[in-house]
Parts: C-alpha cells; sequence; structure tokens
C-alpha cells in the first residue's frame, strides 16, 4: 500500500520578500491566501487534496495525479504568478512521512521528471513515454485498486469545543489548539503520519499505516494531556478528496450517534 505526496514550493521566497520593502506584510498575507486558493482548487479538480505547510509550501496528497497533470498545474500556477518561481517535487512511500522524505531526498538530488517545469522525482518510480526528457507515472500508478497505492485520513475535533469557547477567551482556545497540535504531531509522527491544523478545532491526519487501535491510543492520550476529550473519523479512498470525505462522514457520524446517546470517540468510513 502506498501514498503519494507532491511538496508545492516557492523557490527563493525569503529574498524576493526583502524585495517589497519593509511595509510588506499585509501585501503578502494577501498573496498567501491567494495562492492556497489558487492551489487547492487546480489540485481538488483533479481529486487531489492540498495541506499548507509554512505559507510558502504545501503538501498535496496526489495519489492518481501524473506527472503531465502536475505539468498543466504548474504551468497555470506559473502563468498566475509569473514573479514567482513554483517547484514541485513528487514522493511516494508505504507511510506519508516516507513519501515526504522520497521527495526531500529527489529535490535534493535535482531529479527532474520534466525540462519544461520545475518538478521532480524517483525516476525509477515513472516510465519514460514518447519524449525522452518527460516521464509520467506507470499505468499501474494509475490503477490504485490494482497495485494496492491508497490514502488513509483521520479528521480529528475537540468534542464540545463550543462549550469551551464560552470558558474560555479566544486566544486561549488558540493556545490550547497549539497545544493539542503539537501534541498529535509529535504523537502521529512516531506512526510516520503527518497532521495538519485546519482551522476551529479541527485537524486532519494523513495516515496510511496507521491502525484504528492506534489512533484510539493517542487521542486518548492527547485528551488526558490536554484536558480534552477527541473525536476522530478515519476515512480511506484512491484518492486524496475521497479519503478526506470519508473521513469527514466518519467523524459526522460520530455526532449522530452521540446525539442518539451511543457515545463512540473514534469511527471509520471506507
Amino acid at each position: 500500500m502506498t501514498i503519494q505526496i507532491t511538496i508545492i514550493r516557492i523557490e527563493g521566497y525569503g529574498p524576493w520578500t526583502l524585495s517589497l520593502g519593509s511595509d510588506r506584510e499585509a501585501r503578502l498575507q494577501m498573496l498567501q491566501s491567494r495562492m492556497y486558493y489558487d492551489i487547492q482548487r487546480l489540485f481538488s479538480e483533479r481529486e487531489c487534496l492540498v495541506y499548507s505547510n509554512r505559507f510558502d509550501e504545501y503538501f498535496a496528497v496526489s495519489n492518481g495525479l501524473s506527472v503531465a497533470g502536475h505539468i498543466n498545474i504548474h504551468n497555470q500556477l506559473a502563468n498566475m504568478y509569473p514573479n514567482l518561481e513554483l517547484s514541485m517535487t513528487i514522493g511516494k512511500g508505504s507511510t506519508p512521512f516516507e513519501a515526504n522524505v522520497s521527495a526531500h531526498r529527489s529535490r535534493q538530488a535535482k531529479e527532474a521528471l520534466t525540462t519544461v517545469a520545475s518538478i521532480f522525482g524517483h525516476r525509477v518510480m515513472y516510465s519514460s513515454n514518447d519524449s525522452p526528457t518527460e516521464f509520467s507515472l506507470s499505468k499501474s500508478t494509475l490503477a490504485p485498486s490494482l497495485n494496492g497505492d491508497f490514502v488513509q485520513i483521520m479528521h480529528i475535533d475537540v468534542n464540545n469545543s463550543r462549550k469551551m469557547s464560552l470558558d474560555l477567551s479566544p486566544y486561549e482556545v488558540t493556545c490550547l489548539m497549539g497545544k493539542i497540535h503539537t501534541l498529535l504531531s509529535d504523537e502521529f509522527f512516531k506512526k510516520g503520519s503527518m497532521m495538519f491544523f485546519i482551522g476551529g478545532d479541527n485537524f486532519m491526519v494523513i495516515s496510511n499505516e496507521t491502525t484504528k487501535e492506534e489512533a484510539g491510543r493517542i487521542i486518548d492520550t492527547v485528551g488526558r494531556a490536554s484536558g480534552t476529550k477527541l473525536n476522530c473519523g478515519i476515512g480511506r479512498g484512491k484518492n486524496g478528496r475521497e479519503a478526506a470525505k470519508n473521513a469527514t462522514r466518519a467523524l459526522d457520524t460520530i455526532r449522530e450517534l452521540r446525539e442518539k446517546g451511543m457515545i463512540q470517540s473514534i469511527y471509520e468510513v471506507q
């Protein structure tokens, strides 16, 4: 079972920001928000899902997206943001973290998959097409049900967060979310998973190879350490959007069961 991760990065972003002068922060915040919108839109149209990492870097769950598809997205973004240089690096692994490391090593080694865009990845994972300078995902990679490619995502939220918002001020809630984020990230990282805060009291974990039982132990441990109760919906699918949809459906099921008096903190949909 493998997962494909694409790391999208704004190259030379730090030096470029300095060229804007000291009164640049509002402009940068607007640019980052607009870029995330466009990157998410273009990838999600191809059944992928993107998470913002450090505002100048993004992680896309890109199972099923070929190098040609990456080139198409890259070219559209280059036209939208002609003053910025973007790169994409594709990695695969049995866990999300392994895929991230695979991509990182390909980028360091400058293993280019095409000459028409800054797209990198291990060439042994791809098959050449008609052009000797272009590479595309092999046919088997485009058939997740045949070769074992799949995505597992967990959607986690804080139980009864509405009451928490009545007891704590907005910034105290933010601090608590930061604590939960750190605790969850540390625990899921031990399993090779990667976690992202997605707003409010919500977190998503790209979690291939992490079992339901392991997730249950993690949310119990973090809940005790943070003084909260956490819910976890687990979803699987052939691509990022399908897995996230199923994870959210699982989380909604936990809420529906609670309304019926059936308390369950973790639920799976696949």
